[in-house]
């Protein structure tokens, strides 16, 4: 399998299981099934809006992340974590920040507000954003401190929404998972300064690398496990990772009430494990995306870490064509995807 085509399943991977879960996100589990049966959702199903295949704030800042990581890697900074990469990403953030806080593009009369994506009009709309990732873009950002250590901005927060926009880091260094983990932890902190946030977002995107380069999932989560034991305050993260691992060989079949022993996925360990159970599940692509949004918790965040994980893993081929074809902003996506694995 060649790299395009785990960069395009990853990225189209993501959006399907945040478009599966976004009707269903503040859905309690018993609430889930008495609208839509015992098995819960089994495709997709209608927003209050009326529609169905949309993405929400996870995509969205997905997108911008490769879009700020193609433009560090167009001013000659290519994937390195120094100062210049987590500045485009930032700036990449802000333009996302516009999609929340206009409903069409606004004048380019700041420097953030250029660019391809900037001038898309779908992107604007608000879905369900993270209140953290709303009040740190409005917040000064002196770079990211050391890792294990405090960030400058929201430095109690480590909510999901670090996980769920980091898988392309991931792609653009997955010769070095190392590499990947830290540029990603750095970005996180843009947001988030809880320790557990950002390392979550960092071990995300070395599992995303270890993906891009053929290995199996259980070896690319014990890879990132063993990344995550060099950095301090490492341990809330590596243990719902461990727990992960350990619930997907426990046998006995997966369920609902499995996902939910893991936790609800507000936070950034919780969805990562989640999603990471989800996807070691010995299940179709499709049931394994199905279990990972059918829980009381964030359900589009862990499906997008679901399908972002099993999309990189097996391909575009591998995904449901029957949701493929109505999902939102596909165009968008796989224009993205052909950029960044050039």
């Amino acid at each position: 399998m060649d790299v395009v085509d785990r960069v395009r399943g990853c990225l189209l991977g993501g959006a399907l299981g945040d478009a599966l879960g976004a009707p269903i996100e503040f859905q309690s589990l018993r609430e889930i099934r008495r609208d839509h049966g015992a098995e819960g959702i089994t495709g997709y199903v209608t927003t209050w809006r009326g529609q169905s295949g949309l993405i929400t704030d996870d995509t969205q800042m997905t997108l911008f992340t490769v879009e700020g990581l193609l433009r560090a890697r167009a001013s000659g900074d290519g994937d390195a974590p120094g100062p210049l990469v987590v500045e485009a990403v930032r700036q990449a953030y802000l333009r996302w920040l516009d999609t929340q806080d206009h409903r069409t593009p606004p004048p380019a009369d700041r420097p953030h507000r250029t660019g391809r994506l900037h001038e898309e009009g779908w992107l604007y709309s608000r879905r369900a954003p993270g209140n953290a990732c709303l009040s740190g873009l409005h917040k000064p950002f002196p770079g990211p401190s050391p890792l294990g250590e405090p960030g400058p901005v929201n430095p109690g927060s480590k909510g999901c929404g670090t996980v769920m926009r980091s898988a392309p880091f991931g792609l653009i260094a997955w010769h070095d998972p190392r590499e990947a983990f830290e540029v990603s932890a750095a970005c996180a902190q843009i947001t988030h300064g809880h320790p557990t946030g950002y390392l979550a977002a960092g071990a995300f995107a070395a599992i995303i690398a270890h993906l891009m380069a053929g290995e199996p999932l259980e070896t690319a989560v014990r890879g990132a496990l063993d990344l995550l034991a060099t950095y301090p305050s490492h341990e809330e993260t590596s243990a719902a990772l461990r727990a992960a691992v350990a619930l997907a060989g426990a046998g006995g079949g997966h369920s609902p009430e499995r996902v939910e022993s893991l936790g609800g996925a507000w936070v950034a360990e919780e969805a990562l494990a989640i999603g990471v159970y989800c996807a070691l599940a010995e299940l179709s692509v499709e049931q394994a995306l199905l279990l990972s949004v059918n829980h009381s918790g964030d359900s589009d965040s862990t499906g997008s870490v679901c399908g972002n994980l099993l999309g990189a893993r097996h391909g575009v081929a591998a995904l449901p064509s029957a949701w493929l074809r109505p999902l939102e902003g596909r165009d968008t996506i796989e224009r993205l995807a052909t950029e960044l694995a050039g």
